[in-house]
This record gives C-alpha cells, structure tokens and sequence, in this order.
C-alpha cells in the first residue's frame, strides 16, 4: 500500500507540496489509469462510467445477492495532501487482493469504487461521482462552468469519458446490502486519545449554498460612499457576521466556512458590482442547524436592502446527518478487539461518499488516526502502520458480510 500511495503522489494530482489534480483533469486520467491497473491485477474486472467513477467487480459466487460495496475518492482540493480519500481506495483494493492471494470467493460481488470528484473545488458541487452512481445528478449539473468556463461535460469529454445522465442508477436499496468506507479522520480526536483508528458513528449534515450579491459598478473615485452599491461590502459583511453568529455558542458544534468567491469585475479602481460566494453549514443537530440557517438567511436579506443589492440563494447540497448501522459498528468493535486495539466511537464532521450511499444501504466507516488533525494542507499525514490497522479492520469486516446470512 506504502509504495502505491506514494506512486499516486508522484503523478502530482496528491502530492506532498499541495499541488492537486483538479476534477476530470489529465492529471484524473492518469490516477485513474494507475489504479485501474491495481484494481485489474488484484483479481477485478473494471469499467469506468460515464461520472467519471472507476469500478472495480470481484464477482462472488451468488452474484444475485445484493452486493458489498467498498470505496472512497481520489481527487483532493486546490491546496491539500495525498491521505484523504486516497487511503480508502488503497484499503478497498488491499481488501479485494488479499482475498484474491487467498483464492477466496464470497458470496455477495464485491464492487471497489473510487468515486469522482467528491470534493467539488472545480465546479463548487461534490459527491457527483457517488450522486451519480445513486441517480442523484441531472442534466444541469453537466452544464456548470468551472471559473475558466469549462463545462463539467466538457472537461469529462476531454478525459475519454462519454458524460450522460441518460443511463439508470447503478446502485439502489434492492441491489447493495452494505457500504463500507476507510478514510483519515481530518481531526485531532483519535491523535489526542493516541488510538490509531476509530469506528465512525455518524456523518454530521452539510448544508452548501451559493450567494450571488448583484449591486452596481462605478469609479472608486467618483461615487459617494453613501450613494454606492458595493456588492462586495455587503458580502464581506454577511461573511463577518456569518462567522461570528456560529462563535456565540462555544459548546456548540455547529461549524460554517466561506472558502470560495468571485468578484467582478475585481479591479481596484472600480466599485464591485457583483460577487458570488459560497457557505458551508453542518451541525450533527439538524434542529440547531435549521436555526442558524433561518438567521443566515435573514442575515443575507438585511444586509442586501441595506446596501440595495439584488441577491439570490441556490441550495446546492442539503442533507441531514446519517448515522452508522448498529450492527455494521459491532463487527468492527469485536474484531477491533480481536486484533488487540481499543473500540472507540467518534463523528464525523466532514461529509464523504457515504452520506450519499447511507440512503441506499447500511453503511460503516473507519477513520485512521492522522497528525494533528490536519486535513486540506500539504501537511496533512497518516502513518502507514496506522493504515494498515485500518485496512485490516476493514478486510475483517468485508469477511464478516460478503457471505448469506
């Protein structure tokens, strides 16, 4: 796993110094050509559709059964390391080698998947891949711009990949029994009670929206402070006021982030005239989030009247928490246990592929301990004994549900 990990850091899609791949890239053609290759050699017939996922089939012997499926992705954002998501699709092809060195055959097929672009940094929606394998992505979607006005078809037909929504679902409550994900843990919780993975509990639900503040444009010399529309002062004040209505509650574990936003038309001689930002809210209460969100969206149209701007609000992405199956967090204690490491429960605070499978199956995730908490940085880090660990709790576990019960 060690040396496939750092083969996909050489690519520079996930390296070391920060430089990331960005969605349906050259650079995702030649990841995906890389592990296609590693999927191939451990036993996988392997097909890539029209999302842009890479599917991996190690076929059981009932094939009828609804089928394990195991994952994650490997795209990572603009200024980021090579640990998160990537572990999960090395872990998921260890499983299915280590099966295939042992001429072992479940029962249930066990599909392999590295879902595409699940971060969303180019086109601003992530999980597409996995959405669309769920058939929870529609034609529209094809048609967004990324900032140099590339289209998402586009940029997938560049990359040998025929993008269509037309085709059915691939995955449904009828034909998965069980989904199952190994990711770093992007926090400093496991690091903190010096365990080297963690059973995940739930996902907390994320809320993304998109801003667009529409106000005029005039000479930054010439128009009177009190006569302006400055589109760019009225987002700058819903982001200031945003971050400090999440900090009131110090015991709260709501959290919110602006990370992306355009302005135009940026000049420094010029009044904005109109900005477009993205917000990001998640609690693992989805009481306590629809509170701040009714503020937030009182916050956006006070600020707007008072500044006379025009503004819309596009819900992006809205899901409420998904919590692990009972059942799937027992196996992974006992063989926790079996191993000899201590069973430990925590949240997850990001989203991954699973908040979308979690509506199609049960599911279960491992998190692996990684330094300091640090996620999204070229510094972010796991160690490969830790992986391993991981890989090994989840291989135990895929042994435990690939057969009938």
């Amino acid at each position: 796993m060690e040396r496939r990990l750092m083969e996909l850091a050489e690519i520079g899609k996930i390296s070391e110094t920060g430089v990331s791949r960005l969605a349906h890239s050259n650079e995702d053609k030649e990841a995906m050509n890389l592990v296609l290759g590693w999927m191939k050699d451990s036993g996988m017939s392997v097909s890539i559709d029209s999302f842009g996922n890479l599917i991996g089939v190690y076929e059981g012997k009932l094939p009828s059964l609804p089928r394990v499926v195991l994952g994650s992705h490997i795209d990572t954002q603009p200024y980021a390391g090579r640990f998160d998501g990537t572990v999960g699709v090395l872990a998921a092809i260890e499983v299915i080698q280590s099966m295939h060195d042992k001429k072992i055959q479940p029962d249930r097929t066990i599909e392999v998947v590295s879902f595409a672009d699940e971060e969303g940094c180019r086109f601003n929606r992530g999980l597409f891949g996995v959405r669309g394998l769920a058939g929870k992505v529609n034609d529209h979607e094809l048609d967004s711009e990324d900032d140099n006005g590339i289209t998402r078809k586009q940029a997938l037909n560049a990359i040998g990949i025929e993008a269509t929504t037309n085709n059915p679902a691939r995955y449904n409550a009828d034909n998965v029994h069980t989904f199952l994900e190994m990711h770093i843990e992007q926090g400093p919780l496991l690091e903190s009670k010096d365990l080297p993975v963690g059973i995940v509990s739930g996902i907390s639900g994320p809320l993304w929206l998109t801003v667009d503040f529409q106000g005029l444009s005039g000479h930054a010399g010439a128009v009177p402070m009190n006569l302006r529309q400055d589109a760019l002062v009225g987002a700058a004040k819903v982001i200031f006021l945003y971050d400090e209505m999440l900090k009131s509650d110090p015991n709260s574990s709501t959290v919110g982030t602006v990370g992306y936003i355009k302005n135009f038309p940026n000049s420094r001689n010029t009044i904005s005239e109109n900005v477009t930002f993205t917000i990001d809210l998640r609690d693992i209460v989805p009481e306590r989030r629809k509170i701040y969100e009714e503020k937030l969206y009182k916050l956006i149209d006070t600020t707007a009247k008072e500044y006379n701007l025009h503004y819309s609000v596009s819900e992006d992405m809205n899901s409420n928490p998904k919590y692990c199956s009972d059942w799937i967090k027992e196996i992974m204690n006992n063989e926790l246990l079996e191993i000899g490491c201590e069973p430990f429960e925590l949240m997850s605070g990001p989203f991954h592929d699973s908040i979308i499978m979690a509506d199609i199956c049960p599911y279960g995730m491992i998190f692996v301990r990684c330094r300091k908490g640090v996620s999204h940085h070229p510094d972010e880090y796991a160690n490969i004994e830790d992986i391993i660990i991981g890989t090994q709790l989840m291989y135990q576990t895929v042994l435990k549900i690939a057969y009938k019960n």
